[in-house]
């Protein structure tokens, strides 16, 4: 089956001569403008290269390019900016727009197919290692999610809170994250780093597999040596992380160790284990401190009853447990609806 490339321009007689070099090695489609060109690339998304005017009428060859920009296309296919002047500004636009290659009229033939045949092979064996790279990096990560839940099921059975306690600390860290990043610029990551730190969390407690019964399902409060105790399973996760980070994402590993380490900080420096300070304390352990802090208060555990929603954010807006960042309470007071629980 022959690939297609689209010819773009609005004068005909280029068209025809392009179409005529063309037809023998691939199915020809042709634009005279660049709205009938942008029409084109959404229905036939397996087009191979496009030859493309700058200068037409409604929609010109630089508005193609900002629209393949836009939907990602230019990543996947190459453009050759069709020209018969020295129009430098305008081609080194395109170029920074992501064209590949410049046409100058009059048209030479057989050497343009060598050039735009050369190139499409080029695309065409990049675009299938993206998708071998794509379904690697698709298999690594289901097996760094496996891992993770793994862990996560040992917390499990060794606090039966924990179980559906890691679940709610992932769709809060994510409601959290997501908002933090978008209301301040200082706190911006893309989606791809907030999906790792949202696998991260779940192994905010995996220090506690290392804690004592004892202590950890104590129904009655913990006294002052025992809570000294519980406070090591900061530490305890840390030393955990150290042995597989082998065989877990960099990124997933670095944000699970940071989580796991401080996640009890306070905005005031008096939590621990480090005594951190203010933004000293990353953004994400800071929001799944937040998280988890809430999460626990409204949960039944073997030392309390839940508290309800408005208890909950009363205590943690009135620093019964620990001072928190101003920014990230504002953060939370905007997902209220969210975060709310049944």
């Amino acid at each position: 089956m022959k690939e297609t490339i689209l010819i773009v321009d609005d004068m005909e007689i280029n068209r025809v001569i392009l179409a005529e070099g063309f037809k023998e090695s691939y199915e020809v489609l042709e634009a005279e403008n660049g709205e009938e060109a942008i029409a084109m690339l959404d229905k036939n998304p397996r087009i191979a290269a496009v030859l493309l005017d700058l200068v037409m009428p409604v929609k010109g060859g630089l508005d193609v390019l900002r629209d393949m920009n836009h939907n990602g296309r230019i990543l996947h296919t190459p453009v050759f900016i069709i020209t018969a002047a020295n129009e430098e500004e305008k081609l080194m636009e395109a170029y920074n727009l992501g064209a590949v290659d410049v046409i100058v009229k009059p048209f030479m033939m057989n050497f343009l197919q060598c050039r735009i045949g050369n190139i499409i092979e080029l695309y065409r064996h990049r675009n299938a290692l993206e998708e071998i790279v794509k379904e690697q990096v698709e298999k690594l990560s289901a097996i760094n999610l496996s891992m993770v839940e793994t862990l996560a099921t040992l917390i499990e059975f060794r606090d039966c809170e924990s179980g559906e306690h890691v679940k709610r600390i992932c769709g809060l860290t994510e409601i959290l994250m997501t908002a933090a990043s978008e209301m301040y610029p200082e706190y911006y990551l893309p989606k791809a780093e907030i999906d790792k730190i949202v696998t991260a969390s779940v192994l905010h407690d995996v220090g506690k597999i290392a804690i004592p019964d004892n202590i950890l399902q104590k129904p009655g409060r913990l006294t002052k040596e025992e809570f000294e105790i519980m406070k090591q399973h900061t530490v305890k996760g840390c030393d955990i992380l150290k042995e597989i980070p082998d065989i877990m994402d960099i990124g997933i590993y670095n944000y699970s160790y940071d989580i796991a380490r401080h996640h009890h900080e306070r905005w005031d420096g008096r939590g621990y284990p480090d005594g951190l300070k203010g933004d000293e304390i990353t953004i994400w352990s800071q929001v799944v401190a937040v998280a988890d802090v809430y999460d626990a208060l409204t949960s039944p555990r073997v030392y309390k009853a839940a508290f309800s929603h408005e208890k909950a954010v009363s205590m943690i807006y009135n620093g019964e447990c620990g001072a928190f960042n101003p920014k990230v309470l504002e953060v939370f007071q905007r997902c209220m609806d969210q975060v709310k629980r049944d």
